[in-house]
């Protein structure tokens, strides 16, 4: 009877470790839904902590009103680490279910059971009314439909009252209909099967909780659908070890992406909000675009060094509005033990202030210029809204280059130089085309004279995202810092000129674009130039009965393979593991490798081998012939055409995305789809806001590609010609407040 209470469910936001919980979650989700145990075995403290919890943990547990039955339940999983944790839980929590549980009806069963396994350190629940942060109440007999269609008769009315956007969305009567909808959307449109799920499911009496999800998957085949289910299963436990991707992309990318990451062993989940593990697999990737972009900037002349990330007191406050924009998202020491700091430091958000006063002291002649010098370190960032590994993380790894010069144009030349190497990291090593521009004044980057950037598109989700900036600084930096020389034609010798300078930067989040572009439902997929294996080789057709000349001939050709494709400069990878060939092809299909290469005894004869090409879906389209003789060169050929077809395949969806718009009639309506938009725009930061908020809520009550009714923003005025194709010269903003002639096209989307 216990077993079939502790369900599956979605018991916490996908992107938070358990410690860092609110209290609302703990007690809503585990008293007056269930007590989701299996939840915390499967993704909570248990991955997480791997140990008996610590009297400091039973602390926090009791501080933030967690019931003591439930830490103890955890601290002896920790402890005893059982083979079949689910079937402890349930050994552990029948003893004090018995009672008040048992007599409850069965619609009621899993909160009851709850209830019980929580009453030893139980306080009186408070009423949901009482809450502060309580769910609006869900009129009797509402659906999605019936409350979409109050929203948008009660915002016609508000406009023809005079209101206009940002004044509508804030009304509280649309605001109390919005989270009303937000509630039957979540619950699956009540009035629906809510009702008699809990019945369905009292009707079986399961042996574990994994058999308990089975059961109920098939009994709710016809009603919510197995899709469904399987999605809300997937998302309630988290990505299982081993198997693979438990949820399409298309269906749902940001769990998807989650259990692609997971799976592929790119991260593993930390203690800490926003920060992630890198593993191997990822950090080898991370590597191969270090050291193709650093021998790059080598030849510009570029060297690497190193500074401290404490930035101190002093440098904050000469710089102050250029910190200023970090300022929510700097983190800062200021205790050593159990003392205070004297003077607490600020852990680098990047490191324009750390660096100039030191350029200050280098730089006195013109002789001394330029100055180019990159750091490859990580910087911290205290995100405050949810992260997403690689895409956005409190912590993160990068390069942030910064260089000096005595002249203009040398430092306007140097910015171009660096985009064109970042948009090449992009397109040569990840085969992902962008798109690359110049940021609006709104965007530019605190301090800049402006800021340029390469932009790249997710299909997926129909957004973009800023792939990496190089900014020209002017002598904003140099006046502030003094970094300044004798000027060389001022025959006294008293005349002083500031630098021009330049900073610029990529960062890890290069591997998860690359993942949300070319991630299909198998797993991973590398472009070859950045795969830590390109080439995994898998003997096949050997069986129990196969003679010993036969094995060794094949093992003697397969290491033969290894041994010309190693020398030839090609990362390959002999799989010679106890697993069956099966088995193999699913890891490292999982785990993105390009290029897989099988071998067999009939092969040999016929003096060929198969590849199976990472970048095609179909199994048999995937498959290649190459000749042992040409080894070598069928392989090097094969993975060039695997970047190519990839690089091709991301530019045509973005293509088929872009588009060009010359009226706002035609703004929402194709930024609705997933689509970037490419208008005439003034770049008045004020009518940019007005875009935004105005494309926000005409996104409100129409169905958005990826389902994120977020305003447009301005991604960059493209440089290339090709985006700029009969651009009218007025505004595409009908109440724009500048009305500036426009001369060039503004790239519009979403955007990460």
């Amino acid at each position: 009877q216990v077993a079939k209470k502790i369900e599956v469910r979605q018991s916490f936001p996908r992107t938070s470790s358990p410690p860092s919980i609110p209290v609302r979650f703990w007690r809503q989700r585990c008293i007056s839904r269930a007590m989701d145990l299996s939840h915390l075995v499967t993704i909570g403290l248990m991955p997480a902590k791997r140990a008996p919890l610590s009297s400091a943990d039973h602390e926090y547990f009791q501080k933030h009103g967690v019931e003591q039955v439930l830490s103890d339940i955890v601290n002896q999983l920790a402890a005893q680490k059982p083979a079949d944790p689910y079937k402890f839980i349930v050994d552990m929590v029948s003893p004090m279910s018995k009672g008040g549980a048992a007599a409850a009806p069965a619609a009621k069963a899993a909160p009851a059971a709850a209830k019980a396994a929580a009453k030893p350190a139980a306080k009186p629940a408070a009423k949901p009314a009482a809450k502060p942060d309580a769910k609006p109440a869900v009129a009797a007999g509402a659906t999605v439909e019936s409350v979409g269609d109050e929203i948008r008769a009660l915002k016609e009315k508000l406009k023809s009252e005079g209101l206009s956007g940002k004044k509508i969305n804030d009304h509280e009567e649309v605001k109390r209909l919005v989270a009303q909808l937000q509630e039957l959307k979540a619950a699956g449109d009540a009035g629906a099967a809510p009702a008699a799920a809990p019945a369905a499911k009292a009707k079986a009496e399961p042996a574990a909780p994994k058999a308990a999800a089975k059961g109920e998957a098939k009994k709710e085949k016809g009603g919510g659908g197995k899709k469904d289910k399987k999605a809300e299963d997937a998302l309630a436990k988290g990505p299982s070890k081993g198997g693979g991707v438990e949820v399409k992309k298309a269906e749902d990318v940001p769990l998807w992406y989650e259990q692609v990451i997971m799976k592929a062993e790119l991260i593993e989940q930390y203690p800490v909000k926003g920060c992630f593990i890198l593993r191997p697999w990822a950090y080898r990737i991370w590597e191969l675009v270090q050291r193709w972009f650093d021998g790059e900037i080598k030849q510009l002349g570029v060297e690497n060094c190193y500074f401290p990330m404490f930035i101190p007191k002093c440098y904050m406050e000469k710089e102050s509005d250029h910190l200023d924009d970090f300022a929510p998202e700097l983190a800062m020491v200021t205790k050593f033990g159990n003392s205070d700091i004297e003077e607490p430091v600020a852990i680098r958000p990047t490191s324009e202030t750390a660096m100039y006063a030191a350029y200050s002291n280098w730089v006195q002649s013109h002789r001394d210029l330029p100055v180019k010098l990159n750091q490859w370190c990580s910087v911290v960032r205290w995100e405050v809204k949810q992260t997403t590994p690689f895409l956005r993380t409190r912590e993160f790894l990068w390069q942030e280059g910064h260089t000096a010069f005595a002249d203009k144009a040398a430092a306007e030349q140097e910015v171009l130089d660096i985009l064109e190497l970042y948009a090449l990291v992009y397109e040569k090593l990840l085969a992902i085309p962008v798109v690359r521009g110049t940021k609006t004044k709104a965007e530019t980057f605190p301090g800049a004279d402006y800021t340029t950037t390469v932009e790249a598109f997710i299909p997926a989700t129909g957004r973009a995202i800023q792939g990496a900036t190089s900014h020209h600084l002017g002598q904003n930096f140099s006046k502030m810092f003094e970094i300044q020389f004798q000027d060389p034609n001022d025959t006294s010798g008293k005349k002083k000129e500031f630098a021009y300078q330049n900073s610029w930067g990529i960062t890890q989040r290069t591997i998860g674009v690359m993942t949300m572009v070319h991630g299909d439902d198998k797993g991973l997929v590398l472009p070859p130039p950045v795969a830590g294996f390109q080439v995994v080789i898998v003997t096949v057709g050997l069986k129990a009965t196969s003679p010993d000349a036969e094995r060794h001939k094949v093992k003697h050709t397969a290491m033969d393979f290894y041994m010309k494709l190693s020398q030839a400069g090609i990362r390959v990878k002999l799989d010679e593991s106890d697993h069956s060939p099966g088995w193999k092809f699913n890891h490292w299909e999982m785990k993105g490798v390009p290029l897989r290469i099988e071998l067999g005894p009939m092969d040999i004869e016929k003096g060929t081998f198969i590849m199976a090409k990472r970048n095609i879906p179909d199994p048999k389209a995937a498959k290649v012939s190459g000749n042992i003789a040409k080894l070598v060169e069928d392989v090097q050929r094969t993975l060039d055409d695997i970047h190519s077809e990839m690089y091709n395949s991301a530019l045509q969806q973005r293509d088929e995305r872009l588009v060009s718009v010359d009226e706002w009639k035609d703004f929402s309506p194709n930024l609705n789809q997933g689509k970037l938009v490419l208008v005439p725009f003034c770049g008045d930061p004020k009518c940019e806001e007005m875009i935004k908020d105005k494309s926000k809520e005409e996104a409100q009550d129409v169905e958005v590609a990826g389902g994120l009714k977020m305003g447009a923003k301005s991604l960059c005025v493209p440089h290339e010609d090709k985006y700029n194709l009969k651009c009218p010269g007025k505004c595409i903003n009908p109440e724009c407040p500048s009305q500036k002639h426009v001369e060039r096209r503004t790239m519009f989307g979403r955007s990460y």
